[in-house]
């Protein structure tokens, strides 16, 4: 599979060069691959008690950030697809703590969401190793911001990448 190359200024929102940055390397595809053995690993490192406990009253548990982690990979899947496909409509935000409230993580086992985040990610690596290379560069507006599809994918790594080090510095520190 070729890689994806990083997307250019105008393709995204600003906010997101953020994830971006967290990116190692130059293919995101096999960055994501790798992490479909590092990130349960990761996970099951975990002490059971830190898994469904938020680290101050108000945030997200673990468990919610996991399952947030496989949600917004489908969003922004579904957001590509759009683009890939060259379907330009405008696509609406998403509240995420809307979704998370109501995920029902905390009455999930470890073992159930690292399930669903592995079909989640082979379902996405398949879905963008199909990709033409020209639909890689179509970028439509979502949330009122421009996103191509190759901009999609780094958000999704890097969107990972950023919740897998808020863990270890605010729950596992």
């Amino acid at each position: 599979m070729r890689p994806i190359s990083r997307p250019q200024p105008g393709e995204y929102a600003p906010y997101t060069t953020e994830y971006f940055d967290l990116v190692p390397g130059s293919d995101v595809l096999a960055h994501m691959r790798r992490c479909l053995e590092t990130t349960p690993v990761f996970f099951r490192a975990t002490p059971e008690d830190r898994l469904s406990s938020p680290h101050t009253p108000g945030e997200w548990t673990i468990k919610q950030i996991l399952l947030h982690i496989s949600d917004d990979e489908r969003v922004y899947v579904y957001r590509t697809l759009r683009f890939a496909r060259n379907d330009l409509t405008e696509l609406p935000s998403f509240d995420q703590e809307v979704v998370a409230a109501h995920s029902d993580a905390y009455n999930r086992s470890l073992t159930s969401l690292l399930e669903e985040y592995v079909t989640v990610r082979q379902a996405t690596l398949s879905f963008f190793e199909s990709l033409p290379a020209q639909a890689l560069t179509r970028v439509g507006i979502a949330n009122g911001n421009p996103m191509s599809v190759r901009a999609a994918a780094f958000h999704i790594a890097g969107h990972e990448l950023h919740h897998l080090d808020s863990i270890r510095t605010n729950y596992l520190a």
